[in-house]
């Protein structure tokens, strides 16, 4: 499967010439210029599109709280990136309980900067909650589907409008490959969302020994084949 990738260019746009979106996760470390954006941005095809990270400094440091000056700062920089910024990921500390004056505040300041659509990962089991699901359903904010779960046998429930699912490895976290069963499994799910007309993401964060690649080919290659067996 490695032959698809083609050989010329830079990493990324050799990667977009096979996949259709990224997941841009050095944001969250550290600020990148509007320049960098930009050259992103043009180094892709038209159709292709970003999901961009939200920075620790405004969910881990500042915890959602005073976040203007924070949210303003990003939105500058990703603005470059125009229709295809696709997705911003919000990713919460383990230890961020859901205060929902606090997340309904957050979430209505970053709705004033942008309608691009919004996915949520939290990792606190308050978010796992009628509550959390209501205070992410109200806001249009869907609620990340990660792999590991934060919360074992309990369904993420928030905005319809968009799935989002995130594969971290399992069992070993970053590390393992998915099995053939499971990638099955997602293919279906995402049918499934596409059919309701959702907007589907999934990305492979299982890098850390290269695993990632392989997983999403197979994926692709089963989607594909479902689109000509139904088509």
């Amino acid at each position: 499967m490695a032959a698809r990738f083609p050989t010329q260019g830079s990493h990324l746009e050799r990667y977009a010439q096979v996949f259709p979106a990224v997941e841009i996760n050095s944001s969250f470390y550290r600020p990148h210029q509007p320049k960098t954006y930009a050259r992103w941005a043009a180094s892709v095809p038209d159709a292709f599109r970003f999901s961009v990270k939200i920075p620790k400094r405004i969910s881990h440091e500042l915890r959602l709280r005073d976040a203007d000056t924070a949210v303003g700062d990003f939105m500058r920089e990703v603005a470059p990136l125009g229709e295809k910024l696709g997705c911003l990921l919000l990713q919460l500390p383990p230890s961020l309980a859901l205060d929902r004056p606090t997340a309904r505040q957050f979430f209505s300041l970053l709705s004033g900067f942008t309608a691009v659509p919004v996915v949520c990962e939290p990792r606190h089991a308050t978010w796992f909650t009628e509550e959390g699901a209501e205070t992410m359903k109200d806001a249009g904010v869907a609620c990340v589907r990660a792999d590991p779960p934060p919360v074992a046998g309990v369904e993420p429930v928030g905005d319809p409008g968009t799935m989002y699912i995130r594969l971290h490895g399992s069992p070993e976290i970053y590390y393992s490959a998915y099995d053939e069963p499971f990638i099955e499994a997602v293919a279906a799910r995402i049918i499934d969302a596409r059919n309701a007309n959702t907007r589907v993401w999934c990305i492979f964060d299982n890098t850390a020994r290269g695993e990632a690649v392989p997983n999403a080919l197979a994926l692709m290659e089963k989607l594909e084949k479902a689109a000509r067996r139904d088509g």
